[in-house]
């Protein structure tokens, strides 16, 4: 009856780590707290294993269930979470772990988890990321907690790195969005954080594959490693960087030419619009095209007005649109990239491709009409994966 009890009790834990059942969903979004999959958990601890030792405090500042406390080695480990009913359940998970119920993002020091300035510190975990600027779930995320002034941000993620840095953590491994890193505005949000730590390793994971995080487009996250560096990284870093995925694709922005080099990605302020106008929508990321319109009708604040003599490289844009399902998840985050050279060999089916579907565009711009739309598709198939490469999505 022993063993059957206790094979019992391992089943009620493994379902209680896999969701904060107490938490609504929009608290959710606002707190972060999302179950992280074993297999991830386990590839952090196999990351920071050669930084260990028996007097190693490894903290997770943000630990929802304990779930980060779900593997076995020798070291001390601290967990803290803002929200009390998850601190009571990590206690009763994983009884041998010192437990807070602190707030980490304020008054962010050493001393409110117990940890002297000599010793080693790691931290870990999936820390909240809640972009307030960005329109996904916009209606329903908010700031819920205060925070210390010099690591406020508009992403609680952001905070986070910023708050590892204040407690002059080692090393630190934990899950976020890979934009922190490959957006440079992110990236310079971050100085307090990069200025002090160098990423030495990584894997890509699909956002796709959280608990209730599916719902919309799938986006890279990045499972990262930093070690503290007095040097630290700029953003020629990052540029240079060998990210790798789960699934063992390598790539490098600077492997990339992007739209940017050859078109406005965003509107010009104070620029009169009359009737004989192009109009174009503001151009982000790869994720945010797909969510958004290309040529517009009316002219509003996020319209660009399109220099006629590059609208070639805006219908591209609006081409690459419609084949972003050929576009691997761990893109999303980058801006449209272009082989302007193979481009130029093609553009006639893209021109003809895009004027089938916005007719307005053909007085416009000449092109070839004796193309049909099945070889047009097929050509541009073949650029794209000529484009991705060992990347295009079959």
């Amino acid at each position: 009856m022993a063993v059957i009890h206790n094979q019992t009790q391992k089943n009620i834990k493994d379902v209680i780590l896999k969701d904060q059942f107490h938490l609504k969903y929009n608290d959710k979004i606002n707190l972060g707290a999302f179950y992280t999959p074993q297999r991830y958990v386990n590839i952090v601890w196999q990351m920071i294993k050669p930084f260990i030792d028996e007097k190693t405090i490894v903290l997770d500042s943000s630990c929802g269930y304990g779930n980060f406390f779900d593997y076995n080695i020798s070291c001390i480990k601290k967990a803290n979470d803002i929200d009390i009913v998850a601190c009571n359940q990590t206690k009763n998970n994983f009884p041998q772990i010192e437990v807070y119920n602190k707030n980490a993002l304020f008054n962010v020091n050493r001393k409110i988890f117990d940890i002297s300035d000599n010793d080693e510190l790691i931290i870990i975990g999936n820390p909240p990321y809640n972009d307030t600027t960005s329109i996904i779930r916009n209606e329903i995320k908010r700031y819920p907690i205060e925070i210390d002034s010099d690591i406020k941000t508009r992403d609680l993620g952001m905070s986070f790195l910023l708050s590892y840095a204040k407690l002059n953590a080692e090393i630190v491994c934990v899950l976020h969005p890979l934009s922190y890193l490959i957006k440079k505005s992110n990236f310079n949000l971050l100085k307090n954080f990069t200025a002090n730590y160098k990423l030495i390793d990584g894997v890509i994971i699909d956002s796709g594959t959280f608990k209730e995080t599916s719902k919309g487009i799938s986006f890279p996250i990045i499972i990262a490693l930093y070690i503290k560096d007095i040097r630290g990284m700029d953003y020629n870093y990052i540029l240079n960087y060998k990210f790798t995925t789960i699934d063992k694709k390598s790539f490098s922005l600077n492997d990339f030419d992007f739209i940017s080099n050859y078109i406005d990605k965003y509107p010009i302020k104070n620029v009169k619009h009359n009737d004989t106008d192009i109009l174009f929508w503001t151009m982000r990321d790869i994720n945010a095209l797909k969510r958004n319109r290309t040529f517009m009708g009316e002219f509003g604040c996020n319209t660009i007005i399109v220099d006629k003599n590059k609208l070639d490289y805006y219908i591209y844009v609006d081409v690459f649109k419609q084949f972003s399902y050929l576009i691997p998840y761990y893109f999303g985050n980058l801006e449209v990239f272009i082989n302007n050279e193979l481009f130029n060999k093609y553009k006639d089916y893209f021109i003809y491709e895009c004027v089938m579907r916005n007719n307005f565009l053909e007085k416009h711009i000449s092109f070839n009409k004796n193309i049909s739309l099945q070889k047009a598709n097929e050509v541009i198939i073949d650029y794209f994966k000529s484009l991705l490469g060992q990347h295009y999505v079959y």
